[in-house]
């Protein structure tokens, strides 16, 4: 069996206008001295990283990759999070979604599109660069305004909207594939691609593209009820990427899946720092590890009580802590040697 690598850690909750936030130096120092042993970058955030330059130039590449290993560190994987959400925007989220644009593109649905796909596809020559084998990012979502049934939703909708999302994608996709890097989308609540169904249907839709691939995140599964475990028994094969985040969810006579439009510390659903949540960590890295998954385990910290600096520094063991050295031999195979044919036969009778 193959190994998880780790800890590693999302930089886009961290970064700062302020020491050591604000630079991919000092940033990259504070998360080694915590321990980490990978950083995700965002790509989106300057002060951390220039896709643009990163999309044309593997001399940067090389430079970046110099500065994390100055520190200790790897890059695990680079994150488009905000600029997939970009490639399909419903129009109903347009004004809300302008704010992950650059000004020039906003107020503009067509021109915006644009430039999230030619981001994407800077991303895909940029993990080349890099040496990655795995992107992170989100869908976007023609759907997500109907993900409940009333109104009743027209006849063919949902193939449609299916058919439209992965039309997006599939241009990008073939980009990622002609650079060797997995598209890993975080199944999340507000994208079309938010649990198996949705992410089945996508795959149909771009003829079970081989580099359409899954960011296991189980946090967003705690908030809809879906058995997280099962999931992956389920999609082994495309996970490809894996974001270390807790979460709990508390029912009350008030309020339930929705969220009743309450603050995160109100909601049943909530967010929390590894460790202080419900996740059942010590089953997600076993089912992991006995399937193979050998990519990064990340932690994206989010949540709504604990100070993100404690987070960060309690994360970093909470996931060495739960890091599996597989076995080379079965436990109980203390018998060994050849296949003995005769001893066999006398057992079984024959």
């Amino acid at each position: 069996m193959k190994a998880i690598k780790g800890p590693a850690i999302f930089l886009a909750q961290f970064a700062d206008d302020v020491a050591p936030f604000n630079s991919l130096p000092a940033i990259c120092q504070w998360v080694s001295g915590l321990g980490y042993k990978a950083i995700q970058i965002p790509s989106w955030d300057k002060r951390l990283f220039d896709l643009e330059l990163a999309g044309e130039s593997k001399t940067y590449c090389d430079e970046i990759k110099g500065v994390a290993a100055e520190h200790g560190l790897q890059i695990s994987e680079l994150s488009t999070h905000l600029q997939g959400q970009l490639v399909a925007v419903n129009p109903a989220y347009d004004t809300m979604f302008d704010n992950f644009a650059p000004p020039e593109v906003r107020n503009n649905p067509q021109q915006r599109q644009i430039w999230a796909s030619q981001q994407m596809q800077l991303a895909a020559k940029a993990s080349e660069y890099l040496g990655l084998k795995s992107h992170a990012t989100f869908s976007g979502a023609y759907l997500w305004h109907t993900v409940y049934p009333w109104p009743q939703r027209p006849q063919g909708l949902v193939e449609q909207g299916f058919s439209a999302l992965a039309e997006r994608w599939l241009p990008i996709l073939n980009q990622f594939d002609e650079a060797g890097v997995d598209v890993c989308y975080e199944l999340h609540p507000g994208e079309d691609l938010h649990d198996g169904l949705t992410f089945e249907r996508f795959l149909e839709a771009t003829n079970n593209h081989p580099r359409a691939n899954i960011l296991y995140d189980p946090s967003h599964f705690v908030l809809q009820q879906l058995d997280y475990l099962a999931f992956i028994d389920i999609y082994h094969e495309r996970i490809k990427a894996f974001h270390v985040k807790d979460a709990e969810f508390n029912a009350t006579g008030k309020c339930g899946v929705y969220g009743g439009y309450a603050g995160w510390t109100e909601r049943a659903g909530r967010f929390r720092s590894l460790g202080d949540g419900q996740i059942d960590f010590k089953q997600i890295f076993s089912k992991l590890t006995q399937y193979g998954f050998d990519g990064w385990a990340v932690l994206e910290w989010e949540c709504c009580i604990k100070n993100p600096v404690d987070g960060a520094t309690e994360g970093a063991k909470f996931i060495a802590d739960h890091l599996i050295n597989p076995t080379e031999k079965a436990f109980d195979d203390f018998a060994g040697g050849e296949p003995d044919i005769e001893l066999n036969n006398r057992i079984l009778g024959l």
